[in-house]
């Protein structure tokens, strides 16, 4: 199966991206009452809640990982990620699907 990848958006306005490291696991929530984007995948970490959300706009997307937009229809209620890469303008992980 190929290998599938999202970036994390918005941690800044949580804790941040300081405390990320390679092979930490994440969890992605789809969040379909949320005001602004009908396909936002809530991305949580366990003892901190939410750290962010999953990009879905070519200026926050980067390199060839997927948008929310792209696997929101191809995810359960609750994924998990593996952190692969972590950047200043955002975490990139891969997509865990059970």
């Amino acid at each position: 199966m190929k290998k599938e990848y999202f970036t994390i958006t918005g941690m800044n306005h949580y804790y941040g991206s300081d405390f990320m490291k390679k092979g930490m696991t994440v969890k992605l929530i789809k969040e379909p009452d949320n005001e602004y984007d009908k396909e936002a995948i809530r991305v949580e970490m366990k003892g901190l809640g939410k750290i962010g959300y999953v990009a879905n706009s070519t200026g926050t997307v980067l390199g060839e990982s997927m948008s929310a937009g792209r696997i929101y229809d191809r995810i359960g209620k609750k994924e998990k990620g593996k952190v692969c890469l972590v950047l200043s303008r955002g975490v990139i992980c891969e997509l865990k699907k059970d």
